[in-house]
């Protein structure tokens, strides 16, 4: 803060002067009368003015140096509220749309958007740990993902296990090049968070990274408790296959895809054959362990993208996405055949069981899912009413 300008300066010279020279000759006698006091009573009234002169002029340049410091350190207390209260908003902001997210990708979307500017350069990722494997969060744009993972995973394996074992780094833990923010939620390992070494990462911001880290831990974990929660309301617990509702909610999905991509879809509905005798005979636990099995070979047999759903007690459907009628009788009978010719031990006991297949086809631009599954079932009775254990397609899907 400047009391005078240059221009102010200047003015004060030249009016310093002016009085100087008009009051020159009163001045003179002034100071011939001051003389004469000093001669007379003994005092040296000059260099006592002078001295007081010196000293309060340089105590107005200590407190001139002294405001210019405060007006220093003010500004810089305020740029810095300034930044910690940007870096805040950022976390809230972050913070936010990460409690928006409710899966995994809408998380890596959230990263994509908003890392970037918390972490003030683009070299910046995240490994997320399930169970043995590692997937990562961010992939990356200038190097081939695969040529990268294999040093990220390094580097957080060794910060999980740095912090796991009692280092507790606010500020990031260097490894090999990297600044890397270790995931906990709950003392479980989650995943990590980190930064490339040679970007400019300050104190501020390293703590900032490190609040992020939290809160991305937090949401990674809330969105697997949410994909479990909602993974066990939809299946059935003892076979592993989606229940009722949510079969024939994808179902009618699949048939929607099937319209607009223009590919076959076919539907297969089997039932086991005599379960109801199994369970009289020899108890409803043994049932649940033919059901269950009935699950697992489900699985072995068809493909991952294949809706596998326990529709009734004993009765399943399967919808196969992109396949033709001919292909889902072949899978059907694979299935039944797998089904017939392994038994089911129960307290020592082999039981061979057996189930009934009904096949059909979505029609052309066929969206009514019950007249689809409707087609199936009635090919499921025909081939009880044929003797059971063995595949029938339905009559309308044979002109398809």
């Amino acid at each position: 803060m400047r009391l005078f300008s240059r221009r102010d300066r200047l003015l004060l010279i030249g009016l310093t002067a002016a009085v100087s020279v008009i009051f020159a000759r009163r001045l003179s006698r002034l100071l011939d009368v001051a003389r004469q006091d000093e001669q007379g009573y003994g005092l040296a009234l000059i260099p006592g003015l002078i001295i007081l002169t010196v000293v309060f002029l340089m105590h107005q340049l200590a407190r001139r140096q002294e405001i210019k410091a405060e007006a220093a350190a003010a500004a810089s207390a305020a740029r810095e509220a300034e930044a910690r209260a940007r870096d805040l908003e950022m976390l809230i902001t972050f913070g936010q749309s990460l409690a928006r997210s409710l899966d995994l990708d809408s998380i890596r979307d959230v990263l994509l958007q908003h890392m970037p500017e918390l972490a003030g350069t683009p070299d910046v990722w995240a490994m997320l740990r399930t169970s043995t494997l590692w997937d990562n969060l961010i992939p990356s744009t200038r190097i081939p993902t695969r040529e990268i993972d294999a040093g990220r995973t390094l580097a957080a394996e060794q910060a999980i296990a740095q912090e796991l074992g009692g280092r507790n780094e606010r500020d990031g833990i260097e490894i090999e090049g990297q600044v890397v923010f270790p995931m906990l939620a709950g003392g479980n390992a989650i995943g990590a968070l980190g930064v490339s070494k040679g970007a400019p990462l300050t104190g501020s911001r390293r703590r900032m990274l490190a609040a992020a880290a939290s809160l991305l831990a937090v949401s990674v974990k809330n969105a697997q408790l949410f994909r479990d929660t909602r993974e066990n309301s939809l299946r059935d617990g003892l076979t592993g296959c989606v229940n009722r509702t949510h079969g024939v909610e994808m179902t009618e999905v699949e048939l929607r895809r099937a319209r607009r991509s223009r590919l076959p879809l076919s539907v297969i509905m089997f039932d086991l054959d005599h379960f109801k005798a199994i369970n009289d005979r020899h108890g409803h636990l043994c049932g649940d362990t033919v059901l269950s099995t009935v699950g697992r070979r489900m699985q072995e047999v068809l493909r991952g993208s294949d809706v596998k759903c326990r529709y009734g007690g004993e009765e399943f459907l399967v919808v196969l996405p992109e396949t033709p009628l001919e292909g889902a009788r072949r899978v059907a009978e694979i299935l039944r055949k797998e089904l017939a010719d392994t038994p089911v031990g129960w307290n020592g006991v082999e039981l061979h069981i057996s189930a009934s297949f009904g096949v059909t086809a979505a029609h052309a631009a066929e969206i009514e899912t019950p007249m689809v599954i409707a087609r199936a079932d009635s090919a499921l009775y025909c081939a009880k009413s044929d003797g059971r254990n063995c595949v029938r397609v339905a009559v309308d899907s044979m002109t398809i």
